[in-house]
């Protein structure tokens, strides 16, 4: 099926695309059109085809419709990588509500402050997740609690098992569905303008901000994704989804993209390099975005030659820089191209990548994508251009760029200047029009693809009645690109271990986030006016990384 709105692509030269005038969910619908009894999703070795998930979507939009959703309204989905992830996230949009993403690892204080920041009043999330959320759920907005299980099977509602039991506003995902036969769906006008997702992110100060993301953001970025690898088959492509879509990259690329072409789905609801292997083994994907761990995970595997992993055409790499030589082994092993790129949520996230079919520079972030402008300017001002070749922080304008933050004006500003999304991220651009992040401006640690925001770890870590003063850097990992360090000053005559550090941590933050190392200092570096100086803490790392790696 053809899409006037795409042009030929020719590597390296600017172009533009026609963008349609649709809301996001027409994705979705486009695909049901043209591929009703192709394989949409696998998912543990259930297939549902276009038609039935048009189905599933039509009767939770009436099912949410009914119990009182109405547009407008904020969502939340608490879900790992399953088929009603796909389900609830267009029912939402097709009735006119905006999804909020939460991450499935989110501790009780994570889940209270987004949940009240955002003022969602409903939320679908799998049923081990129940005590969470009513632990949470008198100091939030929600209303509403809908369960389920990875293997939803519909029946006689097994609310028992988590506890819920009979709780007013607790409901089963199947009873949603069984409600949504009743009557069809609402017709809601939906204008690609009106924003669709809020997605979490931070940044320097580490207060969390809801990127307000719009149906056209959403969907242009989609389009842009699309267009870069031209030799896609609409209809014949099989996506191996093992990016969480509660993250901006994998909900864009993983399935907006994908519904977009008409592919299968090969949904994993986490990441196992055994069970990706054996995924890709039998499924067969030709395409499979990741982030560096999880192609590190494959080359490295002891059995590796046991699987058929060359299907796989591309691949593309983001939220962490890749290691160049990791990048050479996994197209050596796979025969499939891997463009590295760049993006962050604010840009739906994908602004930047390498050309499958042109010039790709290992090591760069490549171009910037259609309709996209890309410019360095000085950090001092942040007015001034700077020429090839010179570092300063990266901007970026096109339409993929977020509405603004929610509830956050003074935010919205600082980093949206005269049409210029301000990114943060230090970088270069060479004289071909490639650009380069060469560090961060935010105080940001990447492990393994998830955004970590040191002073959040720093506020849990001054609760602890032990620790006097504590500061958090990033330090190189080989497996997780960074890892969480904790330096940490002890009240006077106080002993602890880090084991007991690590322990706090882990009951008061997602996993991710819980530092690895912690190192006791008798002080902290600090400048003249008494500021922690992180950057001198991080120079030291990296002196010690580079002393125990002669040249």
């Amino acid at each position: 099926m053809e899409r006037p709105w795409l042009k030929s692509y020719e590597p390296g030269v600017p172009r533009h695309i026609r963008y349609p005038d649709i809301p996001l969910y027409c994705v979705l619908d486009n695909a049901v059109r043209d591929f009703p009894e192709n394989d949409a999703i696998i998912f543990q070795g259930r297939k549902i085809t276009y038609r039935q998930l048009a189905e599933e979507v039509a009767h939770m939009a009436s099912g949410l419709s009914q119990r009182g959703m109405k547009k407008g309204q904020r969502m939340a989905i608490m879900l790992p990588n399953c088929p009603q992830y796909v389900s609830a996230y267009f029912a939402i949009l097709k009735i006119g509500g905006i999804v909020v993403n939460v991450n499935p690892m989110y501790v009780e204080r994570e889940l209270e402050f987004q949940l009240k920041d955002a003022g969602v009043q409903t939320i679908l999330a799998l049923r081990e997740f129940y005590p969470r959320l009513e632990a949470v759920r008198g100091k939030a907005s929600l209303k509403t609690i809908i369960l389920t299980d990875l293997q939803e099977t519909g029946g006689e509602s097994p609310l028992k098992k988590s506890g819920a039991g009979a709780a007013k506003g607790v409901y089963d995902y199947a009873e949603l569905l069984e409600m949504g036969l009743r009557l069809p769906p609402p017709t809601v006008e939906v204008n690609p303008d009106e924003v669709a997702v809020l997605q979490y992110t931070g940044g320097t100060t580490g207060v969390s901000k809801g990127a307000m993301l719009t149906h056209r953001n959403l969907l242009t970025d989609v389009l842009q994704c699309v267009s870069w690898n031209h030799d896609a088959v609409r209809g014949q492509e099989r996506m191996l989804a093992a990016l969480p879509f509660f993250h901006v990259y994998g909900m864009t690329v993983c399935m907006n993209e994908a519904l977009e072409l008409g592919a299968t789905i090969i949904l994993l609801p986490r990441f196992n390099v055994d069970e990706a292997l054996e995924a890709i083994n039998l499924y067969q994907p030709t395409r499979f975005p990741g982030v560096p761990t999880m192609y590190m995970a494959i080359i490295n595997h002891p059995q590796i030659n046991k699987y058929n992993i060359s299907s796989i055409r591309v691949c593309s790499s983001g939220s962490a820089p890749m290691p160049v030589e990791s990048q050479r082994r996994f197209e050596k092993l796979t025969g499939a191209k891997v463009s590295e790129g760049y993006g962050l949520t604010e840009a739906s996230p994908v602004t930047h990548a390498n050309p499958f079919n042109g010039k790709r520079k290992i090591g760069s972030i490549g171009l910037p994508r259609p309709d996209v402008d890309a410019k360095i300017v000085d950090l001092e001002t942040g007015e001034k251009n700077l020429p090839p070749g010179e570092e300063g922080e990266l901007c970026i304008r096109g339409p993929q760029v977020m509405k603004g933050y929610w509830n956050r004006p003074e935010e919205t500003n600082r980093v949206l200047r005269n049409g210029w999304l301000y990114t943060g991220d230090i970088g270069r651009m060479d004289e071909e029009g490639y650009f380069y992040i060469v560090d961060r401006k935010k105080d940001m640690i990447i492990c393994s693809g998830y955004n970590v925001y040191p002073r959040e770890i720093e506020e849990i870590l001054y609760q602890h009645p032990k620790i006097q003063e504590a500061c958090i850097v990033g330090v190189p990992d080989p497996y997780r690109g960074e890892t969480v360090k904790a330096f940490v000053v002890l009240k006077e005559k106080e002993e602890t271990t880090a084991e007991e550090i690590i322990e706090f941590c882990q009951k008061n933050m997602a996993k991710y986030k819980v530092p690895t190392l912690v190192e006791f200092r008798q002080e902290l570096p600090k400048s003249h006016v008494g500021k922690v100086l992180r950057k001198i803490l991080r120079e030291e790392e990296e002196a010690k990384k580079s002393s125990s790696h002669p040249k």
